[in-house]
Formats: structure tokens, C-alpha cells, sequence
């Protein structure tokens, strides 16, 4: 199927092909990743959604591993705690490093980290934990390195997490968001998402010498069924291929108020609240 002149900019956005799916046979197309050319015309060589930067067609491919970026916003968990850095599983294709100079100390004292800080470094982080960081350079084998020198990183409690495929979380100025419904959720780029209990900013401030605390604060049973019900939304848009911002987990929140949290995930519920939330995100749009 040839992409047809008028409407090409609709379709290399909206279209999901097969390996070996026709995409166009137009010369003025170049083929780009995801793609090889046969007999004049461009075919898909994976599964995934067909995108065009001017005359460039690739194909994105629905279930790959996170390619971080310097700036990305991510939620990692810790996997080994080593000489002045520590491990993160970062849902790459090799481990992400943050080192014990690149975090905010308890109480944001800002000086530099001598010999104690490095005996101490399971009190700020110890393996299992979750941790909200910001990428902030590569490593000479590919590694992220990653940083937390802001009151608005750090570890994560509260809540609970939710895997999802990262081509689902697009880039945007936040990844912080706090729903109406009093839920926070972090939407990690690289597909890892965070729910937890709202917490006021001027509370943290606060108490900064207590972010590295593993002790979760009290949350009451209707927090607890508000998460749940979040986690549930966005399970069903990973499901559905539906993308995962602030806007499509509300809408798919306020739609699903009608049911029970545990009906959510049923098929026919799930492709109802889907077509709701896509109805108002193609309104919306």
C-alpha cells in the first residue's frame, strides 16, 4: 500500500505494520531504521508504528529496550551497591550508574563526600530500592549515568510500580504528575511508572533530611483503592497500546469509576474504557 500524498503526515503517524508490510514505493522516500528496500519499494522489517522526519521513513518498533538520552527523566531500581556508586536497573540494555557524587546528602548539605559517606552508602541506598533520577551523561561503554541533585529526585516510597513499554511514555517538560483523584505518578521514559500517596512539596522540603527513609507514611484504604485504580488505568493503556500521559490516565480513571477496580483489566470493560479514552484524546487533539 503506497502512502498517498495527501494524507502521508496522518499516516506514517497512525499506521502499524508486519515485517514485510509494503510501505511506500515513492523514490523521494528514503528508507531509515526498521526498513529495507526491495525492487524500488521501502518494506518494514519489524513490527511497529512507521514515523517520517521530512523525507526519512523508519519503523519504531513496538517492544524494544529503553535508549536513554541526556536529560530523560527515569525510575530505576537499585541492583548492587558498589565502590562509591550504585547499580540501577534502568530497562536498558546494561545497568545505569549513579554515583555517591551525584546525589543530594541528607538534609541538602552540599559539600563533598569523603570516606564516611562511602561506609554509609546503604543508608541512602540499598539494593531493591526505587529511585526517581535524571540522566545527565553516558559512560565511555554506553552506560547512563544518572543524578539525583534535586529535592524533586531521590528514593521513592509511598506507592507502588508498574511496568510499562517505554515507547508508550513520550518525553514531555514533567514526568511528575499529581491526579486529581490525590495520587502521584512518575512516568519514568524508559517504561518504568511510580504510584504512590500525594505528598505536599512543602512537606518534603521540610523534612529533607528524611528522604533516604524506608519507612512509608500511613495510607488510608481509600488512597490505597485510588492507587489501585490508577495502576489498573494504566495497565490497561500498556495493554491496549493506548500512549501514557497525565491526560489519557485521567480520562481512563474517570471513565472506569463506573466499575470495580478489579473489573478493570476484564475484556470487555477494557476495550470499553478504551474507546472512551481514545474518543477524547482524538477530541482533544
Amino acid at each position: 500500500m503506497e502512502i498517498d500524498t495527501e494524507t502521508q503526515n496522518k499516516d506514517l503517524t497512525t499506521r502499524i505494520v508486519t515485517p514485510g508490510s509494503a510501505i511506500t514505493s515513492d523514490p523521494a522516500f528514503m528508507r531509515g531504521h526498521g526498513t529495507f528496500n526491495e525492487n524500488g519499494t521501502i518494506y518494514s522489517s519489524v513490527a511497529g508504528v512507521v514515523e517520517r522526519i521530512n523525507k526519512l521513513v523508519s519503523v519504531r518498533s513496538l517492544k524494544q529496550r529503553y535508549g536513554g538520552e541526556i536529560g530523560d527523566i527515569i525510575v530505576g531500581r537499585i541492583t548492587e551497591v558498589a565502590s562509591k556508586r550504585w547499580r540501577v536497573d534502568v530497562n536498558s540494555r546494561q545497568d545505569a550508574m549513579l554515583l555517591l557524587s551525584s546525589i543530594n546528602l541528607p538534609g541538602g548539605i552540599q559539600r563533598r563526600k569523603s570516606e564516611s559517606d562511602e561506609l554509609q552508602m546503604r543508608t541512602f541506598f540499598s539494593e531493591g530500592d526505587l529511585v526517581f533520577a535524571e540522566v545527565q551523561s553516558y559512560f565511555a561503554d554506553g552506560a547512563l549515568s544518572l543524578h539525583t541533585r534535586s529535592l524533586q529526585y531521590g528514593k521513592l516510597r509511598n506507592g507502588t510500580f508498574v511496568s510499562v513499554f517505554p515507547q508508550l511514555v513520550p518525553r514531555s517538560r514533567s514526568h511528575f504528575h499529581t491526579l486529581p483523584c490525590g495520587v502521584d505518578v512518575v512516568l519514568g521514559v524508559n517504561g518504568y511508572v511510580w504510584v504512590s500517596k500525594h505528598v505536599p512539596a512543602s512537606k518534603v522540603e521540610a523534612n529533607a533530611e528524611h528522604i533516604y527513609s524506608d519507612q512509608n507514611e500511613l495510607i488510608s484504604d481509600e488512597e490505597r483503592e485510588a492507587i489501585a485504580r490508577i495502576i489498573n488505568c494504566i495497565q490497561l493503556l500498556n495493554r491496549l497500546y493506548i500512549k501514557i500521559i497525565d491526560t489519557s490516565i485521567i480520562y481512563a480513571y474517570e471513565a472506569s469509576l463506573g466499575y470495580a477496580v478489579k473489573d478493570i483489566l476484564k475484556l470487555d470493560v477494557a476495550a470499553e474504557l478504551a474507546h472512551a479514552v481514545t474518543s477524547q484524546l482524538e477530541q482533544e487533539s
